[in-house]
């Protein structure tokens, strides 16, 4: 039997955003001030929140958690994306892109059901409101996080042993900016079969846990909403929930953008496109959505900045 010569892949090429030189100066300076505004703004949040006595709640305790993971999930990928910009070769070590792929992963999954246990606090602070401390233990809380970490690890260890155990050897450019498991696979001369069925079943199961957790949330909340009389106090108690609300639309209106249509030739930088509002963008707009719709952390921010300034008189 003749046997097939191959070389071994030992690092992968990007085809990153754009050639355009142009473009790769617009979008460097535009991506670098939405990583900065990313970075500012959901650290001041974290900040605020360890700060301000009036934020030391379950439901603040989950959004500093939300701001941490948004400056992670940004930097696993936008620092590599705006040191690439300018390179001709995008080029990335076997041993990076596997490692990108995990921290974004993890990331990424844990934010989707910190989002979903987010859900549930507001559940249980409109439909439980006299049991709410009760119910949102310091231990109840410190177990759910841990919770959306752990589900993030394992999904992410799950894709990427299952990956790094593929071989390449034929030609080594994603076309992508960032590595993900899609577009490896389509580099792989090895079977991919399990791969493809442990995106179906781990995604899968990701989407629905946390979906199915969410939209019972949300039902739960509404019902309650409808049965308070007053319109005033049913304005009231739905602003509580109306940012996460937003964040949640954001979030997987994304993700479903992204993963939820076929792919193309002729797709692909719409992809890329896509990818960058999810990985960039999104990020960003979390920490400005509770900062502008949230009552408690816009007068929590004056009080923090009155007590700063006198104590500078």
């Amino acid at each position: 039997m003749q046997r097939r010569n191959y070389t071994l892949v030992t690092e992968f090429k990007l085809t990153g955003l754009t050639d355009i030189p142009e473009l790769q100066i617009l979008l460097f300076v535009m991506i670098i001030a939405v990583y900065a505004i990313t970075l500012v703004g959901n650290s001041g949040v974290i900040a605020l929140i360890r700060l301000c006595p009036q934020l030391q709640t379950p439901m603040y305790f989950f959004l500093s958690h939300l701001s941490f993971l948004d400056i992670c999930c940004s930097s696993s990928v936008t620092p590599k994306l705006l040191i690439d910009l300018f390179k001709e070769k995008k080029l990335i070590s076997f041993a990076g892109c596997f490692t990108q792929l995990y921290f974004y992963a993890v990331f990424a999954t844990t934010e989707c059901y910190l989002l979903a246990v987010m859900a549930y606090d507001r559940y249980v602070a409109i439909c439980s409101p006299l049991l709410y401390l009760v119910i949102m233990s310091v231990r109840k809380r410190v177990y759910l996080i841990a919770v959306s970490y752990t589900a993030g690890i394992i999904n992410a260890l799950i894709h990427t042993v299952a990956a790094s155990r593929l071989s390449f050897c034929g030609p080594n450019t994603i076309n992508h900016f960032y590595c993900e498991v899609p577009p490896l696979l389509v580099l792989s001369c090895s079977d991919v079969s399990l791969n493809e069925l442990l995106i179906f079943v781990c995604v899968g199961f990701n989407l629905i846990s946390t979906m199915v957790t969410i939209l019972l949330s949300y039902t739960c909340i509404l019902a309650t909403i409808l049965k308070i009389s007053s319109s005033k106090s049913r304005q009231k108690t739905f602003s509580t929930c109306s940012s996460h609300l937003i964040v949640i639309i954001i979030f997987f209106g994304s993700f479903f953008i992204m993963y939820g249509r076929p792919s193309s030739r002729e797709t692909h930088n719409l992809d890329k496109v896509v990818s960058l509002v999810y990985i960039a963008v999104t990020p960003m707009l979390n920490p400005i959505i509770y900062s502008l719709r949230n009552t408690e952390v816009r007068n929590a921010f004056r009080k923090f900045l009155g007590r700063s300034v006198s104590q500078h008189m």
